[in-house]
């Protein structure tokens, strides 16, 4: 499975189905029909590409937006923006500020300002995401998902559990840091809320 491939999937669950739950379930089918390299392959992209969005200032372009983001939300809103599709996921990749463009983060943001609740569908993170790859190779293979780690380790991949940004780092709520990094984030806040 090439890039072009793994996106087509990540984009036809999208469009095949609603909700997050379906999107799993759709995606595990196809997956499932594949072979066990093609799941290592699946795998390994979701690692490349996550890879490119492991930044402290994508951390502190979710944060800004959202009002918070622990390591384990910051790493499953990476999963989140993969799910996004891959035009988004790339135009973000190379500059978070542009997150602000998106219309999934401008209707979040709204209804934040609005007090409305998010459901589980609406949260900015996709967890699950992670582990559609692992349950396929469990199916296909009835290996360990330890074989699938070795797989990818094999491949020269780093696996990680929790984000691990190799950009320059910086206070994440520092405010002055915030406006400086990202402009654009910080005018779309104080138009919102007057203040950001």
């Amino acid at each position: 499975m090439d890039i072009d491939g793994f996106w087509h999937l990540i984009e036809h669950s999208a469009h095949e189905t609603s909700g997050k739950e379906a999107r799993l379930d759709w995606l595990h089918e196809r997956l499932a029909q594949r072979s066990s390299e093609e799941i290592v392959d699946f795998d390994a992209w979701i690692l490349t590409e996550r890879r490119k969005v492991d930044t402290w200032l994508m951390w502190g372009a979710m944060r800004t937006l959202f009002g918070g983001g622990s390591d384990d939300g910051f790493w499953y809103f990476q999963m989140w923006l993969v799910g996004l599709g891959r035009e988004t996921f790339e135009r973000v990749a190379q500059e978070p500020d542009a997150l602000v463009d998106v219309p999934a983060i401008q209707r979040l943001v709204l209804m934040r300002r609005n007090q409305e609740r998010w459901t589980d569908d609406d949260w900015p993170e996709f967890e699950e995401l992670d582990y559609v790859a692992c349950r396929a190779w469990d199916q296909v293979t009835g290996q360990e998902r330890d074989e699938l780690a070795e797989a990818l380790r094999s491949r020269g991949h780093e696996l990680f559990a929790f984000p691990n940004p190799t950009d320059e780092e910086w206070e994440l709520d520092n405010r002055k840091e915030r406006a400086r990094r990202l402009p654009r984030t910080h005018r779309y806040l104080h138009e919102l809320y007057g203040d950001a």
